[in-house]
């Protein structure tokens, strides 16, 4: 039988090729959408709405599943937020709904399908968070916040489940070619701003970044393989070999040392 599979924001961008690739490798694969009337064009996979801010909404969904395929093998909480900003000018409600998006949303997703695979005493959850959430980046220290604090709650909770049969992991993506710039909240660069002119500088250089990235089929790949592999790892790396590496370095230099090679990366 095929996979059934649940992906939080399936409409575009790393999502939306996780589900395209999927469902072509035989997967039943149910995409999610705050607005998925918006999207007109044909689509290879199921688009449903589900905004993981809102509990009624994720319940509605995944309701919605087991009813037509009777189970729901795997969960790609997927679903996220992009936000940039000098922390002290970013509005409390912006950094809210970043953490409610990127943190919250992927729990309270977590907690409704965690009773239909302990029932079924089977099932994966993989956590997408990001390489920013292993490092306090700055004018991204709000991202890196949420997606690292997703990371733990992920080895924390593959310990708690594993007695039911779920499996659970996080993959950490770095820089990919999406739309993600387009739809993060960015705090403006005030004229007035003490921090304008490296904020600014920043904002330009992750901008960059993004247009560079790799093909978000990559990550596709990535999720289906884990999705085939018996005893998934905690932590999957995706991204270019410094990304990755970047990771490596902070785990073995000096605090200070590090924090001087991000100050050289981001000019500052």
């Amino acid at each position: 039988m095929s996979k059934v599979v649940l992906v939080t924001g399936g409409s575009s961008g790393i999502g939306r090729s996780i589900c395209e690739f999927l469902s072509k490798k035989g997967c039943t694969v149910y995409g999610t959408s705050r607005n998925p009337n918006r999207i007109t064009e044909s689509l290879s996979f199921k688009l449903i709405a589900l905004d993981v801010a809102d509990t009624n909404s994720i319940a509605k969904a995944v309701e919605t599943i087991v009813a037509s395929e009777g189970k729901l093998d795997v969960l790609v909480n997927n679903a996220g937020v992009g936000i940039t900003g000098p922390i002290e000018e970013t509005p409390a409600e912006e950094i809210e709904k970043a953490f409610a998006t990127n943190l919250y949303g992927p729990i309270n997703v977590m907690k409704e399908v965690l009773p239909v695979m302990r029932k079924q005493h089977k099932g994966l959850i993989i956590n997408v968070t990001s390489i920013a959430g292993y490092m306090g980046l700055p004018y991204r220290g709000i991202y890196s916040a949420t997606k690292g604090a997703l990371e733990l709650v992920t080895e924390a909770m593959r310990m708690e489940v594993k007695d039911f049969g779920v499996q659970m992991t996080n993959v950490a993506p770095g820089d990919f070619a999406t739309n993600i710039a387009a739809g993060r909240y960015h705090t403006p660069v005030f004229d007035d701003s003490p921090y304008k002119e490296p904020y600014g500088n920043s904002l330009k250089m992750m901008d960059e970044h993004v247009d560079a990235g790799k093909d978000p089929m990559i990550m596709a790949e990535v999720i289906f393989k884990i999705m085939n592999t018996a005893k998934p790892k905690v932590h999957y790396k995706v991204g270019e070999f410094m990304q990755k590496f970047s990771i490596v370095l902070k785990r073995i230099l000096p605090d200070k040392m590090y924090e001087k090679l991000l100050l050289n990366h981001y000019k500052l």
